[in-house]
């Protein structure tokens, strides 16, 4: 078995929890493709089998979110999970938080939260943290595209739509909405509703991930890739898969490489000589 099954990750869950889940039902090496904290939910895109290899050419990047935040308050981890760090009495309103939004639309400059992934010194920023040791994380450039102001959820919060680039912190979006509001802030929801190709309507919920529906929500590795399309003869798809020299009038760059209807893997024109980056066969 091969390709991507998306799975509708339930809040207070571990990604890894639905890898597991989804090798146990299909005997398959897996992994997935751009984690989600466990309070989050929503889209987390597993690759299933020789798919695990596609991953660094899976070039459409754009992930939506669906974030709630509150205003009055920020955390250690910047969401609701964490200990209270920070108060204040300045609440923005309806308006400012609508009004300020498009400021942040663009590539801006963001630092990760530091219960995050982020490697210092060859450690998790989570690990060092949760330990209580004190260190700061570069800022990085980020790209939004867009924020749609949702509307009010309560006294005090709000809820957003962001679509941005791999890499994204909402946590950190957050926070820094506040900060511009002369406020503190804290993400207490958050949905991602796309990762690429990948959306609500081709996933399936954890919890109706099944030995019969497996099979049903397999996505074709094709249907995630991008490239233009290089159909090889029978001569030429033997040349490939014996790993021999092919020369092809393709102009240099990245293609999707099929043997006759069969997806052999991404492959690389350069100097008309073909080579197949990430392979789907043995």
């Amino acid at each position: 078995m091969q390709g991507f099954i998306s799975v509708i990750k339930p809040e207070n869950c571990n990604s890894t929890r639905v890898v597991a889940r989804v090798r146990k039902l299909t005997g398959a090496a897996c992994g997935h493709m751009g984690t989600l904290d466990p309070m989050a939910s929503g889209v987390l895109p597993v690759a299933v089998g020789k798919a695990t290899r596609l991953f660094p050419y899976l070039i459409e990047k754009q992930k939506v979110y669906v974030a709630e935040l509150l205003f009055g308050e920020e955390r250690d981890t910047l969401d609701a999970t964490g200990t209270v760090t920070k108060t204040t009495d300045v609440i923005p309103t309806k308006e400012q938080v609508e009004a300020i939004l498009p400021q942040f639309v663009g590539e801006i400059s963001q630092v990760p939260p530091a219960y995050s992934a982020c490697f210092v010194d060859g450690k998790r920023g989570y690990a060092l943290a949760r330990r209580g040791v004190e260190f700061t994380l570069a800022a990085k450039t980020v790209r939004i595209d867009a924020i749609e102001y949702l509307g009010q959820t309560g006294e005090n919060s709000h809820r957003i739509r962001v679509s941005c680039g791999g890499g994204t912190y909402i946590r950190s979006l957050v926070r820094d909405i506040a900060y511009a509001l002369g406020s503190y802030g804290t993400m207490t929801a958050l949905c991602r509703t796309q990762s690429g190709v990948f959306t609500l309507e081709n996933s399936i919920a954890l919890d109706d991930l099944t030995e019969e529906t497996v099979a049903k929500f397999l996505i074709p590795s094709e249907r995630a890739l991008s490239y233009p399309r290089i159909t090889l003869n029978a001569k030429f798809t033997k040349r490939i898969i014996d790993g021999l020299p092919t020369n092809l009038p393709n102009s240099d760059g990245l293609y999707t490489v099929f043997g006759e209807d069969v997806l052999l893997g991404v492959g690389e024109v350069t100097a008309t000589r073909l080579k197949i980056k990430a392979f789907l066969k043995e």
